[in-house]
């Protein structure tokens, strides 16, 4: 009886993985954290979701056999953990989404609201914790299949760069000298821009900072927590559940604004990794918890950041701060960006007590793979 649930749970761990997102390995950890999550009742729900992954209430009343009610009860009870995402169309029609593991899904949300520090939830963190390890030890034995993977990858978040120097408080000077080319996309590049687009703004805990937190290992860049926003829908969607709580414009603002003194970096994330849509969310990443700190990430940026040599004095401030590690200190002492790992943040400029740094428009997709193995 045992080993025939097990089998469900493993292909309900597949239905999962096909919902988008960046999958996990099908390993005993994964049914291990399903069987944490998912209740038996509601493994042959997700499995209606295995031919199609967005459904309209009819169609779910078809492909899982169940009525209207019954399907309304399994979705409040799996939505409130991320796995279905319930929000209406454009249009105005409800559809119901399955959600994966991670990127963006089960892990984001779940770790998006306030979770309380209790056997249950370390539990849960250690879980993940272990299949981010595992996935690791797979991705460093298959080392060059997976960088070749990344280069033909969409981006998976876009930078939001800083625009102020803190020393000053004067703007980052934007040089538009390098040519961008005809595939300008023209999309909000300050955080200012993104809070006045949207009228629904929730924010939630940063999800990676509170794994690591329930895993007693604490970010050493920033005391906040809540400080992980998703917009419109996803807003709505997130705030229903109990993952965030609507928040006003200014209130948005003002913890950007602390985000920038910790030096966390603004990332947006788009549909389906399609910037070309409306951004769902933008997370504030530091450079120890952030899941995609070190890579593996595919990202987009629209600029690069370029340090005036005769203004630089030389102190590695912006060496220090850089979270890729492309600021380096040349032969003469002077900071220098290597620029393939730049991803236009400003965090370099903002710091800069000398206002020495500008950023240089340069549209491009950033591959950062993870160190190679010994």
């Amino acid at each position: 009886m045992s080993e025939n649930i097990d089998k469900e749970y493993k292909k309900v761990a597949q239905v999962i993985n096909s919902a988008g997102g960046t999958p996990f390995p099908v390993t005993d950890t994964l049914i291990e954290l399903l069987k944490h999550l998912v209740e038996e009742e509601h493994l042959g729900f997700i499995r209606a979701f295995r031919k199609k992954k967005s459904q309209t209430m009819d169609q779910l009343k078809e492909s899982s056999g169940l009525s209207e009610e019954e399907i309304e009860k399994k979705v409040k009870v799996l939505a409130k953990m991320g796995l279905i995402f319930n929000q209406p169309s454009s249009q105005g029609l409800m559809i119901y989404r399955l959600m994966p593991f991670v990127n963006v899904g089960v892990f984001e949300y779940m770790f998006m609201k306030e979770l309380e520090d209790t056997p249950e939830n370390r539990e849960l963190a250690q879980l993940f914790g272990k299949i981010k390890t595992e996935s690791r030890e797979r991705l460093n034995a298959n080392y060059d299949a997976v960088v070749s993977f990344l280069e033909k990858m969409p981006p998976i978040d876009r930078t939001i760069p800083f625009r102020k120097n803190k020393a000053t408080g004067k703007e980052i000077v934007i040089d538009q000298e390098l040519e961008v080319g005809e595939q300008k996309i023209l999309l909000a590049q300050t955080v200012e821009e993104l809070v006045e687009k949207f009228d629904d703004i929730a924010v939630g805990h940063c999800f990676c900072r509170h794994h690591k937190d329930l895993l007693g290992d604490p970010c050493k860049q920033t005391n906040d927590r809540e400080n992980c926003f998703t917009f419109g829908k996803s807003a709505r969607y997130t705030s229903e559940q109990g993952f965030s709580r609507m928040i006003s414009k200014e209130e948005a603002l003002k913890i950007f604004k602390s985000a920038e003194e910790d030096g966390l970096v603004h990332k947006a994330y788009h549909p389906n990794f399609d910037i070309k849509r409306d951004e769902t969310s933008i997370c504030n990443c530091c450079t120890c918890c952030c899941g995609q700190a070190g890579g593996p990430t595919v990202n987009a940026t629209n600029y690069i950041s370029q340090v005036n040599q005769e203004i630089c004095v030389g102190c590695g401030t912006c060496v220090e701060h850089c979270h890729t590690k492309s600021m380096i200190m040349n032969d003469d002492g002077k900071a220098e960006n290597t620029g393939d790992l730049c991803i236009g943040c400003g965090v370099c400029a903002y710091f800069c007590p000398e206002n020495a740094i500008i950023l240089v428009e340069n549209q491009r997709k950033v591959v950062i793979a993870p160190p190679r193995p010994n």
